[in-house]
């Protein structure tokens, strides 16, 4: 969605290729929700759940940050500002920021 070759990409019709763990229509505000049980339930044996909950919320955040404005933006944000992590609360403060907040 965000990179300017995908205009000329094709859906491929491989199941290899198909979006999985439900993660084709959904929005980073609900993903930024997801508590580390949940991240660990969707991401079991996949590529993603390798990185962890505290990198994944980190990447969230700061695609948040890059994000146009809205108040659901904000508030996904400013949920996460005490998170337990220093490393998600100091991207949050840049998304924050960023957000003009």
């Amino acid at each position: 969605m965000v990179c300017p070759w995908n205009r000329f990409a094709h859906k491929s019709l491989e199941p290899d290729f198909a979006a999985r763990h439900g993660l084709d229509d959904v929005v980073l505000t609900e993903l930024f929700g997801w508590d580390e049980e949940t991240f660990n339930q969707r991401f079991a044996g996949s590529a993603v759940y390798r990185i962890g909950h505290e990198q994944w919320l980190r990447n969230i955040a700061v695609a948040l940050g890059n994000a146009p404005h809205s108040i659901e933006v904000l508030a996904a944000l400013q949920a996460r500002a005490q998170d337990a992590s220093p490393l998600v609360r100091e991207h949050v403060a840049w998304a924050l920021e960023r957000q003009g907040s």
